[in-house]
């Protein structure tokens, strides 16, 4: 039912099967990736996108894709100059065995996708390292769009059951959940962040960091929701169906969890595709100023810390392929909220 709805969106239904794309390629961003995140080569430092070709320099057409072999050497700047050695070709292999890794996180595996023999290949281009950057944009989709995931589920489970308890109950403790809302809805969330995170001893673990970084966007994030929350709990306690439940002798907790708080699922729903990008710019931001997740582990943030320098931009542009990703997610969950919103707008069915 619901994705026959969405067809009806062009965009939105663009939006959903990116945006599963994603996900989907970052949990098996092992096995599609040619190398590892931390697997280097300093010899090929920021070395441009490798071309694959199907036709050779003498014009002799191959029925499998190949590429050639790199050619490093210095100009009168001394800057790496690249050049394709066309002396040897080498074909891309499927299924080829390379970096071990945890399938799933479960067993031991050296499978991938595809790769070469003899070379290396930077599909996207390098890093500062030579380090595969298409690479390391798979792994770190899985922290940037699992982050985004985690924290906006956390932030509406602590909204919905504040905002819902305020709305219900009311009185005293309706205005101490309120005060308490606005205290953390009047700090700038960006500064509260940093503050926070800037708290922390800087000697923390990739890991230990990530779980900082949900924890945070999630504190940051559920006053807001807790207020709307609050304001449907408001109207909806003076419902039929809830007053019912009061004649039956239905504990206030059971109201809340069983009546009040299933109707708001609506909305919800909608607002977390929408909040969402807020938590992978959240991540993003604080892993470009060098608080987020630290090296060699990637996230689309500190990925895109390299494209500060205005030089690296003009001789790398490469680097700007983190921005592009996070610049589509936020797009893609911003149209797919709005085609959520039509979809489950309650008023379309009234004539």
């Amino acid at each position: 039912m619901f994705l026959k709805e969405l067809k009806k969106h062009p965009w939105g239904w663009l939006s959903f099967w990116f945006l599963l794309l994603l996900y989907t390629v970052a949990i098996f961003a092992d096995f599609i990736s040619p190398y590892r995140y931390d697997n280097e080569d300093r010899r090929f430092a920021y070395c441009p996108p490798t071309p694959v070709h199907f036709f050779s320099f003498e014009k002799k057409i191959y029925f499998r894709p190949f590429v050639y072999g790199i050619k490093v050497y210095r100009d009168k700047f001394y800057r790496r100059i690249y050049q394709e050695d066309k002396s040897k070709i080498y074909f891309l292999k499927f299924f080829v065995r390379g970096d071990e890794y945890k399938f799933l996180g479960i067993f031991k595996c050296n499978l991938h996708l595809f790769g070469v023999e003899g070379t290396r290949i930077y599909i996207w281009g390098s890093d500062y390292r030579g380090r595969d950057l298409f690479s390391r944009i798979l792994y770190g989709s899985r922290i940037s769009l699992s982050i985004g995931l985690i924290g906006a589920s956390i932030s509406f489970l602590i909204g919905l059951i504040v905002g819902g308890i305020s709305g219900y109950i009311g009185g005293k403790v309706d205005n101490f959940i309120m005060r308490i809302c606005e205290m953390i809805m009047m700090i700038p969330s960006f500064y509260l962040m940093l503050a926070l995170r800037a708290s922390f001893p800087p000697t923390l673990t990739s890991s230990q960091v990530y779980l900082l970084i949900v924890i945070i966007l999630s504190f940051i994030g559920w006053a807001s929701i807790a207020r709307v929350i609050r304001g449907l709990s408001l109207s909806l306690r003076e419902r039929e169906f809830v007053l019912a439940a009061k004649v039956l002798g239905i504990n206030d907790f059971k109201i809340i969890i069983r009546h009040i708080l299933p109707h708001t699922f609506s909305f919800v729903i909608i607002n977390i595709c929408l909040s969402i990008p807020s938590y992978i710019l959240g991540e993003a931001g604080l892993s470009i100023l060098g608080l987020g997740i630290q090296e060699p582990q990637p996230s689309w943030g500190n990925l895109l810390s390299a494209a500060l320098g205005i030089a690296h931009i003009k001789l790398h542009p490469w680097i700007l392929i983190p921005g592009i990703f996070i610049f589509m997610t936020v797009i893609c969950f911003n149209i797919l909220g709005d085609t959520l919103r039509d979809i489950l707008d309650p008023t379309k069915y009234i004539k």
